[in-house]
C-alpha cells in the first residue's frame, strides 16, 4: 500500500490540528479539546493501548452511555489500526457478557454511573472476564481510563508519511452490533474509507462544514448520531457536542450556549424543548430544523440544505448500518416517482433476484465504499449477504422509471420503537428460553407516539404451572434490553401455522392488532 495514496480516521486529526489549530473538536460538559489536544491525546491512548497489547485488527469495546471518549478511542485505534464498538448501554446483562465472548475485545472501556450494577453482573456471568483489560471510565486513579491514557507517550506515533506498517484504511475502524435477524446480533464492521466517505457525502446533501455545532444527542451505538451529522461535522472540522443522555431541561440551554447548528433529536424531545423554551427564551436561532421541522413550530429557522428540501428529514431516503447510514436519498438527483431517491456518489444500487438478475422489483442490493466490511465472527451469513458481489440489504425496493428507487418494505419481520430496530427473533428466542414456554410469537402493535409496542403471543407447555404477563416481561427484562421486552403478552393453546407450517405473522396481526410495520418509513429504515 502507498502511503501517499491513503488516509485514515487518524490522519484526518492529525491534518485539522494543523489545519485548524484554534478550532474545537469535541465538548462534553465542563471538557472543550481543540484539534491539538484531542491530536495530542489520542496519540496518547494510541501508545498506552499499543504497550498493553492492542494492536492491528484488535478489538476495543465501550460499555457506556455517550462521551467524548469514544471519539478519542475512535481517533487512538485509528492510529493502531485496532477497531471500537460501542456497546448499548441499555443491554441486559446477558446481552452485555454475549458482545464480551463475541467481540472478544484485548480493552472494555466501562462506565458505573446507570450501568455498573448490570456490568458487575455481566462480569461474573463471563468469570475471569476473557482476559481483557477493564477500564472503568467515570472515576479517576488507578484502573481509570484518564489513568491509562496518562501513561501513553505524548509523541505522535511513526510518522504516517512513512511508516513501515501503514493503517489499512479499508480495516474496520466503528464496529456497530445490528441485525438479530437470526436471533442474535452481530457486529457490522465499518471502516475508516466507509466513513470518510459516508462524512463527505452527508456533509455535501446537509451543508456541513467547518462552522457547523452538532448537538449529539443520539445514542452512540446507532448509526444514525453519527451520520446526521456527528461524522460529517467531524470530518470537516466541525464542532461536536456530547451529551451522556436526553434531558430536555439540560439540553436547551447547552443549544443555545453553544450556538448548535444541528442536532439529532427524536420527536418527543423536539416537542419538549418546544414547550420549555416558550418560558426560557433560549436564542436558539442558530439551529436548523432538518428533521420533523413542523414539530419546531416555527421557533428555529427551517434548514434549507439539499437533505431537507428534498425530504429526508421526513423519511425520503434509504439505508441501513451496513450501508453507513443512507445509501439512496432525495438529496441525490432531486425528487422523482421513488420514495427513497436515488443512490449517492459512493454507491451502485440494483434490484435483483434471488438469481442474481436485475429485477424491477426485488431485493435492494448495494456496492461501494459505503458497504461495510461484514459481520464481525460471521463468516456464513457475510458468504450469503455478499453473494454475487452485491450487499444484500434483505429488504425490498423497485426500480421507478425515472430511475428513482422506492423502498418497498423488509424481506425480514422488523419491529421500531422510536429509534430502535426490534427483530423478532431475538426476543422470541428470549421468551422461550422460559422453561414454562413453548413457543412464542412477537408482533408489532401501532403506538401513535413511539410507532410500535412489542407484543408476544406465548404457548405454555401443558404441564407448565401458572405463568402471568408480569412473569415473561420479567423474564425478558432480565435478558434483553428493556426496549425489547413485550408491553404486552397473549397465551393462547397453539399459534398459526402457513402451508409451510412456520408461524402465521399475518394472522396473528390480524388476531391481535398488529401493524405499522416500518416499510413505509424510509428514513425509519436507515435510522
Amino acid at each position: 500500500m502507498n502511503p501517499a495514496r491513503s488516509l485514515t480516521f487518524g490522519d484526518l486529526i492529525r491534518e485539522h490540528r494543523r489545519s485548524y489549530p484554534d478550532g474545537v473538536a469535541l465538548v462534553d460538559g465542563d471538557i472543550r479539546l481543540t484539534w491539538p489536544q484531542l491530536d495530542e491525546r489520542t496519540d496518547r491512548l494510541a501508545h498506552a493501548l499499543t504497550d498493553a497489547g492492542v494492536g492491528p485488527g484488535d478489538r476495543i469495546l465501550w460499555l457506556g452511555q455517550n462521551s467524548f471518549r469514544i471519539w478519542e478511542l475512535l481517533g487512538a485505534a485509528a492510529k493502531t489500526g485496532a477497531m471500537v464498538c460501542p456497546g448499548y448501554w441499555r443491554w441486559a446483562a446477558p446481552e452485555m457478557a454475549f458482545a464480551v465472548e463475541d467481540f472478544d475485545p484485548r480493552v472494555v472501556v466501562w462506565q458505573d454511573e446507570e450501568i455498573g450494577d448490570t456490568v458487575r453482573k455481566a462480569r461474573a456471568e463471563l468469570g475471569a472476564d476473557h482476559g481483557a483489560l477493564w477500564l472503568q471510565h467515570d472515576t479517576e486513579g488507578p484502573g481509570s481510563y484518564e489513568a491509562f491514557l496518562a501513561s501513553g507517550a505524548p509523541e505522535a506515533p511513526a510518522d504516517p508519511a512513512d511508516p513501515a506498517d501503514p493503517v489499512d484504511p479499508d480495516s474496520a475502524l466503528l464496529v456497530i452490533y445490528t441485525a438479530a435477524i437470526s436471533g442474535r446480533q452481530s457486529g457490522s464492521m465499518l471502516s475508516h474509507r466507509n466513513l470518510l466517505a459516508m462524512g463527505a457525502s452527508a456533509a455535501w446533501m446537509g451543508d456541513i462544514g467547518t462552522e457547523t455545532a452538532f448537538l449529539g444527542a443520539g445514542p452512540m451505538f446507532h448509526i444514525g448520531n453519527y451520520q446526521f451529522w456527528g461524522i460529517p461535522a467531524f470530518v470537516h472540522g466541525g464542532k461536536n457536542v456530547i451529551v451522556r443522555r436526553v434531558v430536555a431541561e439540560e439540553l436547551l440551554p447547552l443549544l443555545a450556549a453553544e450556538q448548535c447548528t444541528h442536532a439529532y433529536l427524536m420527536p418527543p424531545t423536539i416537542a419538549q424543548l418546544v414547550a420549555l423554551n416558550r418560558e426560557a427564551g433560549h436564542d436558539l436561532s442558530h439551529l436548523r430544523a432538518s428533521v420533523a421541522a413542523p414539530l419546531w413550530q416555527g421557533t428555529v429557522p427551517t434548514d434549507t440544505s439539499r437533505f431537507t428540501r428534498n425530504g429526508g428529514g421526513e423519511g425520503r431516503g434509504y439505508g441501513q448500518t451496513e450501508v453507513t447510514g443512507f445509501a439512496v436519498t432525495g438529496a441525490y438527483g432531486g425528487s422523482g416517482l421513488g420514495n427513497a431517491g436515488r443512490p449517492g456518489p459512493f454507491t451502485a444500487v440494483r434490484i435483483l433476484d434471488g438469481q442474481g438478475e436485475e429485477r424491477e422489483v426485488g431485493e435492494i442490493c448495494v456496492r461501494g465504499d459505503l458497504v461495510h466490511l461484514g459481520y464481525w465472527n460471521r463468516p456464513e451469513t457475510n458468504e450469503e449477504r455478499f453473494r454475487f458481489g452485491w450487499w444484500h440489504t434483505t429488504d425490498l425496493g423497485r426500480r421507478e422509471s425515472d430511475g428513482t428507487i422506492s423502498f418497498l418494505g423488509t424481506t425480514t419481520r422488523m419491529l421500531k420503537s422510536a429509534a430502535e430496530n426490534i427483530f423478532p427473533a431475538e426476543v422470541e428466542n428470549c421468551i422461550e428460553a422460559h422453561p414454562a414456554v413453548k413457543e412464542a410469537a412477537v408482533i408489532g402493535v401501532p403506538n401513535e407516539r413511539w410507532a410500535q409496542d412489542v407484543k408476544a403471543v406465548v404457548v405454555l407447555h401443558q404441564d407448565s404451572g401458572p405463568v402471568t404477563e408480569a412473569d415473561i416481561v420479567a423474564h425478558c427484562r432480565s435478558r434483553i434490553a428493556s426496549y425489547k421486552k413485550p408491553k404486552t403478552v397473549e397465551f393462547v393453546d397453539a399459534l398459526p401455522r402457513t402451508k409451510e407450517h412456520a408461524k402465521d405473522y399475518e394472522a396473528l396481526d390480524e388476531r391481535f392488532g398488529g401493524g405499522g410495520y416500518p416499510g413505509g418509513d424510509t428514513l425509519g429504515a436507515g435510522r
